[in-house]
């Protein structure tokens, strides 16, 4: 049976929170004379912002609430995701003893924070075709496991995990909380495991605002969860963590919900597109599938690939040294200039690189030709 008191930090039981002046006097109207805020303004030409925000945002959560299927009280809302990940981290692992089980190749801010905490890694590999290796996983768990991270759609694999193998793992691990990474969920043809929650009180679920509602630069990741766990978030928290223009312009993007939608239609079809033309390039071996708004791709020289793309101007991200990436280099879904830039980029450099197109000599002696630039 799961008990959030037992699985704790024993004196995160009993801490008491800081009272911010907007959690004593939560009204809207009055004269102000209580946070020690400046009275006279802002010193900038784009409003005032010299009063305090919402600490708890709760005018997100409402509009949030029905548009995720949960109720307000089930929803933390965090400086981006990697807030919550290490609330979660300090919340319930004790430095030096407890433990965190992940499995690579995955997100690389949960074992940051595991470290910065001083919690012991435990690592369950995913299997060759970046699925959850269940009976690894209900074996590595131990009575120090207080956190079980699962990344769905995974990155960088971009995959969804299987989930029956989440379910198993839900119902096994008694004493740990299992959190289910969905930042890219939106773009995965699949139901949420906000739908879960009340059936698993150790059920955790991540999203974020950066992806599909294109709000990177807020910094705003959602956390839900139990009433009862999110109130423990809301506790160890600072006390005004979610900015007044970062809750504001949130709650403009809440009201357009359809634009959303229509940008994530584009990328999906942007992303199929994309897929099929680089499975046509010479230098790509494996296109993995994908359902998140990125393609990992396997290269024949990935690093050089790499490279040749920076030289070029054209950024993507370099996991060849990640566990089970071997050669592959993970790719944003651009918009459809983007991506036609992309490909001619990568078929300028087969041509370049093509052995008819090689000066005479051979190893040492020959010389790289020069590439031609396109910018």
């Amino acid at each position: 049976m799961f008990s959030l008191n037992n699985l704790l930090r024993p004196h995160i039981l009993t801490l008491m929170p800081y009272s911010s002046a907007r959690d004593e006097y939560t009204g809207k109207e009055g004269t102000f004379l209580d946070a020690n805020e400046n009275p006279l303004g802002s010193t900038t030409d784009t409003g005032n912002y010299n009063r305090y925000p919402d600490p708890h945002q709760w005018a997100i959560k409402q509009h949030l609430a029905p548009i995720k299927g949960v109720r307000p009280e089930q929803i933390f809302l965090g400086n981006g995701s990697d807030e919550p990940i290490d609330l979660l981290v300090r919340a319930t692992c004790v430095p030096g003893k407890d433990a965190i089980l992940l499995m690579p190749p995955t997100y690389g801010m949960y074992e940051v924070s595991a470290a910065v905490n001083d919690v012991h890694i435990t690592k369950v590999p995913l299997t060759a075709d970046f699925q959850v290796d269940t009976n690894a996983v209900l074996a590595a768990i131990t009575a120090t496991t207080k956190l079980i991270w699962l990344c769905s759609p995974n990155n960088p694999s971009g995959n969804l995990l299987q989930p029956d193998a989440i379910r198993t793992i839900l119902d096994a691990a008694h004493q740990s909380l299992v959190i289910v990474d969905e930042a890219y969920i939106d773009f995965a043809d699949t139901p949420s495991w906000t739908s879960e929650l009340d059936k698993y009180p150790n059920l955790v679920v991540l999203q974020t605002f950066s992806k599909a509602w294109g709000l990177a630069a807020l910094r705003l990741g959602m956390c839900f969860a139990s009433e009862e766990l999110i109130r423990v978030l809301n506790k160890i928290k600072p006390p005004y963590n979610i900015s007044a223009p970062t809750q504001t312009l949130a709650l403009g993007a809440l009201n357009n919900e359809a634009e959303k939608n229509k940008m994530v239609t584009e990328i999906l079809q942007e992303r199929q597109v994309l897929a099929e033309n680089l499975r046509s390039l010479p230098s790509v071996q494996v296109v993995h599938p994908s359902d998140a708004n990125f393609l990992l791709v396997q290269f024949a020289d990935a690093k050089a690939t790499f490279e040749y793309l920076i030289e070029q101007q054209v950024i993507v991200r370099d996991r060849s040294n990640v566990k089970l990436c071997d050669g592959c280099l993970r790719i944003s879904v651009g918009t459809s200039d983007e991506n036609e830039r992309l490909l001619n980029v990568l078929g300028q450099m087969h041509e370049v690189t093509s052995p008819a197109n090689l000066p005479l000599g051979t190893g040492d002696e020959a010389t790289k030709p020069e590439l031609v630039s396109t910018t």
